[in-house]
């Protein structure tokens, strides 16, 4: 499955504890990433600056799935879950 551009689900749902530029600490659950556009586009796609965490990440139909709000409730309660 592919992306579906302006989602963000994932850039806003997940703890990242990696760096991210603009986020020395990372983000926590629920906060939005500041590399995340008013669009919800990564900025820092295809950058090295990009965290492997978010290069790694796969979309798929069991996190995603079938629409933007299903993403950011589906990936919340993983979220909340693996805690």
């Amino acid at each position: 499955m592919n992306c579906r551009l302006g989602c963000g689900a994932c850039c806003i749902a997940p703890s990242i504890s990696s760096v991210i530029p603009g986020m020395p600490n990372g983000k926590a659950a629920g906060e939005r990433c500041v590399q995340l556009s008013d669009d919800n586009l990564c900025l820092i796609f295809g950058s090295p600056e990009r965290p492997a965490v978010c290069c790694d990440f796969e979309a798929s139909l069991d996190v995603c799935g079938h629409s933007n709000e299903e993403a950011l409730w589906l990936i919340t309660n993983l979220e909340s879950q693996t805690s």
